[in-house]
C-alpha cells in the first residue's frame, strides 16, 4: 500500500457544482476578518457518501444559495451532476446509496394532522442515470413511511422498510410492516406483517428481519422480540420498564452464525462501549470495546456485518478503527496531517476508496478522495469555498469548576491576534439539551469571534459525553443547576481576566435559545444583552407537546424530570425580571421549536414595555440551511451585539 501524502490536482468538479471563486487575499498591510457572506455560505456537501464502487458522491449539496440532494461524479469527464431539490417544507436526513445507480434519502415534515402537527417522515428514491426520482411507499396514510433497515450488497435494487399504513392505533395497519421495495419503481411486497405494540424492526447484513422493538405507554414497558434467522417465530428476550430507567438491550450488529450480537451500553463507570451478548439468553459474552476517554457514540461497520471502528465522544480521538487496516491508513493521515482532523467520511465497498476530511475547530476544511491503491490525496473541494482553508480564531478545550465543585468543559473559542485579556465576552450555550459541543467548526463561533468577541461553549450538567452519571446531574435541574453551570462558565472567564465582566452577552439557539432567555431573568444583573434563536420561551410538557404521541407518557415522564415546575422556569413567566435588549430570531419553518414560542415572547415583552427585537424569518428552518437565512441570521446577531455589547 502506498502513502504519498501530497495533494494532487483538485478532481474534476462540473460547473453546476462550481463554487464562485474566492475573494483574492486583502495586502499584507490590512488585517480584514472575512466577510459576514463567507461565513453564511452553505457546506458544500453534508452527509457525503461514496457509492460502493467509489466513483460517486451522493449527499446534501449546498447548490445556488440552498440545500439540494445530488450525486456528483468524481472522475473527469463523467456524466453530469444529478440534482434534486429538498422538496419544499421538508428536511433531508440520511442518505444511503442501495447500489451504484441508485440512492435513497430520508425526508422529515411537520404537517397538520386532524387537529395537531405531527413530524411525517417519508422515503425518495433517485437514479443517478436518468435523475429520475421516485417516492417509495407513499400511497400509505401513516406517519413514519421511512425507516430503512437494510440495503443489498449485491448490486441488487430491493431494500427492506418499515412503514405504518395508518395514524390510528385502533387499527391493524397503525403498527409497522417491514416491505421489500423496489428502489426503481417503487414496487413493494410484505416480508413482516406488523404486529401490535411493535414500533420498529431491526434487520441483519443479509436482509432478514431479527428483531422488533415493542412499547406500552400504559404501563412504560418496552420488550424486544427476537428470532435467531430470518425465518421462524419471534420470541420475547427482554422486557424492561421505563418507570425503573431500565433500557433493552437493542443490539447494531448481528454477527454471523447464532444468537450473538452486538450492543453498545453501559460499563460500570456509566460510559457507553461496545458488548458482544446472547440475544437469546440476554447474557453478556465479553466486553469488545471501551474508549479511553469518552464514551461510545456510533459504530462503523461493513456490508458483510463486521465492525470497522467506532465513534466516541473524546474531543481529540473521534474516531477509533478496529480494523487493522484502516487504522494503518487512519495513522498515517495523522503523521501526515499532525495539526488538523483526518476523518474518514465514507468508504467504497471494498474500503479501497474513501472520502477523507481535513479540517479542525479554526477551519472549515477541505473534502478529499483518496485510493489506497495510489495513496494521493485528491481535493474534491473546500467545505467552504470563500473561507478555504485558512486558520481562523484558535479554539481550545477548558475546565472549571461549578459552585457545587461539579467539573465542567467547555470550547473556547478567542478573537484572532487580539491579547487575551479583559475582552467583550458571548457564553453560547448549546441545545438539545442532550447534546455536547466540541471541537468541531462552528461558524456561528467563528464569526462572532471574528468580530472581537470571545465566545464560551460550556457543556453544563445534563449534557452528554461524559456517562450517564453526568447527564443524570441534569434531572430536576432545568432552569437552576444546568442554568448555573453556564453562569459560573462566565465568571470563571472573568476571574481568569479573559473576560470583561461589563461586556457579557448569552446566545443560544433550540434549548441554547431557552438558556439565553432564562439567563437574563435569571441573573439579570450578569448580562448586558441576549439573543434567542429558535428558543423555547413557555415550557410545556414537552417543548413540541407529544401529547398525542405513542409514547406521550414516556416523554412526559422524561420532561417531568428535567425541572419540577414547569411554569416556574419559564422565561415568558419571568419577563419582569428582565432588565436588558433581548432578540429573538426565528423560522416560520422550523419543524423542531413551534416558531409561536419566539412570537409570544416577543408580545409579552413588548406589553411589558421591555426591550426586545424580533426576526421573523417566512421560509428558515431550525437549522438556517439556506444561505439567505445563514446571511440574514449572521447580520442580526451583528447589528445587535454592535448596538447593546459592542466590540471596540
Amino acid at each position: 500500500m502506498l502513502f504519498r501524502f501530497v495533494v494532487a490536482a483538485s478532481l474534476f468538479v462540473s460547473p453546476t457544482f462550481a463554487q464562485k471563486a474566492a475573494t483574492p487575499a486583502e495586502p499584507a498591510s490590512v488585517v480584514a476578518p472575512p466577510t459576514l457572506e463567507a461565513f453564511a455560505s452553505l457546506p458544500f456537501v453534508e452527509r457525503a457518501h461514496l457509492s460502493p464502487d467509489g466513483n460517486h458522491i451522493a449527499g446534501i449539496f449546498g447548490l445556488r444559495g440552498e440545500q439540494s440532494i445530488a450525486i456528483m461524479p468524481l472522475a473527469n469527464g463523467a456524466a453530469n451532476p444529478i440534482v434534486l431539490s429538498v422538496p419544499e417544507g421538508t428536511q433531508p436526513g440520511r442518505v444511503r446509496w442501495v447500489n451504484n445507480d441508485n440512492i435513497v434519502v430520508s425526508l422529515t415534515g411537520l404537517l397538520p394532522v386532524e387537529t395537531s402537527r405531527w413530524y411525517v417522515t417519508r422515503l425518495l428514491a433517485v437514479n443517478r442515470l436518468s435523475g429520475k426520482f421516485t417516492r417509495l411507499l407513499w400511497d400509505l396514510n401513516g406517519q413514519n413511511t421511512g425507516d430503512v433497515l437494510w440495503v443489498p450488497s449485491d448490486g441488487s435494487n430491493q431494500i427492506l422498510v418499515a412503514a405504518q399504513g395508518s395514524i390510528y392505533t385502533n387499527l391493524a395497519q397503525f403498527w409497522p410492516t417491514v416491505y421489500r421495495v423496489d428502489v426503481t419503481n417503487g414496487k413493494k411486497r410484505n416480508e413482516v406483517v406488523g404486529r401490535n405494540s411493535v414500533l420498529d424492526w431491526g434487520a441483519d447484513h443479509l436482509g432478514q428481519v431479527r428483531i422488533g422493538l415493542g412499547y406500552s405507554d400504559s404501563s412504560l414497558t418496552s420488550r424486544l422480540i427476537y428470532r435467531r434467522s430470518g425465518e421462524g417465530a419471534f420470541k420475547q428476550v427482554d422486557k424492561v420498564s421505563h418507570k425503573r430507567e431500565e433500557v433493552l438491550t437493542v443490539p447494531f450488529l448481528f454477527l454471523p452464525g447464532g444468537d450473538n450480537a452486538l450492543v453498545m451500553r453501559d460499563n460500570d463507570d456509566g460510559r457507553t462501549s461496545v458488548f458482544e451478548v446472547d440475544l437469546a439468553t440476554q447474557q453478556t459474552v465479553k466486553k469488545i470495546f471501551e474508549p479511553e476517554n469518552g464514551e461510545v457514540e456510533g459504530a462503523v461497520t461493513s456490508d458483510d456485518g463486521k465492525l470497522l471502528g467506532v465513534y466516541t465522544t473524546d474531543k481529540k480521538t473521534p474516531v477509533v478503527w478496529l480494523d487493522p487496516a484502516l487504522a494503518e491508513v487512519q495513522a498515517n493521515f495523522n503523521k501526515a496531517v499532525p495539526n488538523s482532523r483526518v476523518n474518514i467520511e465514507s468508504m467504497s465497498a471494498d474500503q479501497s476508496k474513501m472520502l477523507v476530511r481535513v479540517d479542525s475547530a479554526d477551519s472549515p476544511g477541505t473534502l478529499y478522495f483518496f485510493d489506497t491503491s495510489v495513496g494521493v490525496l485528491q481535493k474534491v473541494a473546500s467545505v467552504n469555498e470563500k473561507l478555504g482553508s485558512k486558520k481562523l480564531s484558535p479554539v481550545k478545550l477548558v475546565k472549571y469548576k461549578a459552585r457545587d465543585g461539579l467539573e465542567i468543559e467547555a470550547v473556547l473559542t478567542m478573537p484572532k491576534a487580539k491579547n487575551a485579556k479583559n475582552l467583550p465576552f458571548i457564553v453560547m450555550p448549546h441545545g438539545g439539551p442532550w447534546a455536547h459541543d466540541g471541537l468541531n467548526y462552528d461558524y456561528w463561533a467563528q464569526f462572532l469571534a471574528s468580530r472581537g468577541y470571545v465566545v464560551l461553549q460550556p457543556n453544563f450538567r445534563g449534557s452528554t459525553g461524559y456517562g450517564t452519571e453526568f447527564i443524570e446531574k441534569g434531572k430536576g435541574q432545568m432552569g437552576f443547576a444546568m442554568q448555573d453551570d453556564i453562569t459560573d462558565g462566565v465568571k470563571w472567564a472573568v476571574d481568569q481576566g479573559i473576560a470583561d465582566a461589563k461586556r457579557v452577552c448569552i446566545v443560544g439557539a433550540s434549548y441554547g435559545g431557552y438558556a439565553a432567555m432564562w439567563g437574563i431573568a435569571k441573573d439579570p444583573d450578569l448580562y448586558r444583552c441576549a439573543i434567542s434563536i429558535s428558543g423555547v420561551a413557555a415550557l410545556r410538557r414537552e417543548v413540541n407537546d407529544f401529547g398525542d404521541s405513542i409514547r406521550g407518557n414516556l416523554y412526559k415522564k422524561q420532561w417531568q424530570e428535567m425541572t419540577p415546575d414547569f411554569n416556574a422556569v419559564s422565561p415568558i413567566n419571568a419577563i419582569a425580571k428582565i432588565k436588558t435588549p433581548l432578540m429573538l430570531i426565528h423560522g416560520k419553518r422550523d419543524v423542531t421549536v413551534d416558531h409561536v414560542q419566539s412570537v409570544k415572547m416577543h408580545n409579552a415583552m413588548n406589553k411589558a414595555g421591555k426591550t426586545v427585537e424580533f426576526v421573523s424569518m417566512p421560509l428558515a428552518d431550525h437549522y438556517f440551511t439556506r444561505q439567505a437565512d445563514r446571511v440574514t441570521l449572521l447580520n442580526a446577531m451583528e447589528e445587535f451585539l454592535a448596538k447593546h455589547n459592542p466590540a471596540d
